[in-house]
């Protein structure tokens, strides 16, 4: 070999890689919070288009679809209420979980698309504390941050 192809000393390598690692492991932090927050929209994405399905299945079909939360296996299902057979059936994160409020973890959407009940349901995201209320009528709902306790 001539002396002007002489390559890298390995203290210059280890110099080199010792600087990647540092800036790579602040990318690491930074991409945390992105994943709870794509995690908790994906979430709510799922669910609210998921509960607009069941309720125009429901006036569609003119059938009673049920919903129900198991939040022990962190997942949820939609099935027509009269003959079982599951219209909808999702995972979610373990980081969420979901608890009765006013309303049951169980509810209905009659034949018209109007829900059985009206109520809350408490979802918790990480540290964050979310209401889902049912209004009474139409089987309208919304999701809004809980700000109490």
């Amino acid at each position: 070999m001539r002396n002007a192809e002489r390559g890298f000393t390995l203290a210059e390598v280890l110099l080199v890689l010792s600087i990647f690692l540092i800036i790579s492991s602040f990318a690491v932090f930074t991409v945390k919070p992105h994943y709870d927050f794509i995690e908790k929209t994906l979430f709510f994405t799922r669910l609210k288009a998921d509960l607009y399905y069941a309720q125009q299945y429901a006036i569609s079909h003119q059938r009673q679809i049920q919903v129900f939360f198991l939040p022990d296996e962190h997942r949820y299902l939609v099935h027509d209420y009269l003959n079982g057979k599951i219209i909808i059936e999702r995972s979610y994160s373990k980081l969420i979980k979901v608890r009765e409020g006013s309303l049951k973890l169980s509810f209905k959407f009659t034949y018209d698309g109007k829900i059985d009940r009206f109520g809350s349901i408490y979802i918790t995201i990480g540290k964050e504390k979310y209401r889902m209320t049912f209004l009474l009528g139409e089987g309208r709902f919304y999701v809004t941050k809980d700000t109490s306790e």
